[in-house]
């Protein structure tokens, strides 16, 4: 398979950027697009060039570091999962794909495709954590906690903090994220002790590091790799404006 790259190119947060067009060909369709990447990379090295900076990690799907804008879409054209998990054989033959980094004011480019999360990061220091000390590990069924419940509260823990919501959405709004973290923990027994200060204090720390509200139009559960549902959001409102009212 052969493909033309439009890929994004920028020195450092201050210097200006610009795409890039590059021909990348005899592409194996069952590669990743990660590896379509570092095929890429090979080759610029190979001339002399320098290679396009992008993120990953796990390569698994559960890191969330390579999330980049694939043809105008947070990880790529496919629903419920990554880009490492993204396959050039999705791609006609001969495609044009558009590379770019996350479009968010409060992810700073750092170079090319590689832009800086740790807002995200700033989040979850503010709360995104069980603080109560509880002693020794106790055993796993020491706390009864239902099905539903247990069920529930792992649907929102696989977030995996990759910023595809917050890039999907036009007031470049993080409260999938946050809404996705205060209810896997406010859904257990160990993390119902400090819901309010929680909530508070997460929800202060997101409008702090510059990020939108939210407008109900969906592009984030559209684009969510981890299929996040956005009903959670209406729940950490809730539990915001109860916490406002009430805690100390």
């Amino acid at each position: 398979m052969n493909f033309t790259l439009r890929v994004w190119r920028q020195k450092d947060n201050a210097s200006p950027g610009a795409l890039a067009e590059y021909k990348v060909q005899d592409i194996t369709p069952d590669i990743s697009f990660l590896e379509m990447l570092d095929l890429l990379n090979h080759d610029l090295i190979s001339r002399g060039e320098v290679p396009v900076a992008f993120d990953s990690d796990c390569r698994e799907g559960i890191c969330g570091t390579c999330c980049i804008v694939i043809n105008g879409r947070p990880h790529g054209h496919e629903h419920g999962g990554t880009v490492c998990q993204l396959h050039m054989r999705s791609f006609q033959d001969g495609a044009v794909i558009t590379i770019e980094p996350l479009r968010v004011r409060s992810f700073p480019i750092i170079r090319d495709l590689v832009v800086d999360r740790s807002s995200l990061d700033s989040i979850i220091a503010a709360g995104g954590y069980v603080s109560v000390k509880t002693g020794g590990a106790p055993d796993a069924n020491a706390i009864p906690i239902s099905k539903e419940d247990a069920e529930k509260a792992m649907d929102t823990a696989q977030c995996i903090g990759c910023g595809a919501c917050a890039a999907a959405c036009k007031n470049a709004a993080a409260m999938l994220f946050v809404s996705a973290k205060v209810a896997h923990l406010s859904r257990l027994p160990q993390g119902r002790v400090e819901w309010k200060r929680r909530v508070l204090d997460m929800v202060t720390a997101m409008d702090q590091a510059g990020f939108g509200n939210c407008s109900n139009e969906a592009e984030c559960e559209a684009t969510c790799p981890k299929e996040i549902k956005m009903g959670n959001i209406a729940g950490m409102n809730s539990q915001f404006l109860r916490a406002a009212l009430t805690h100390r």
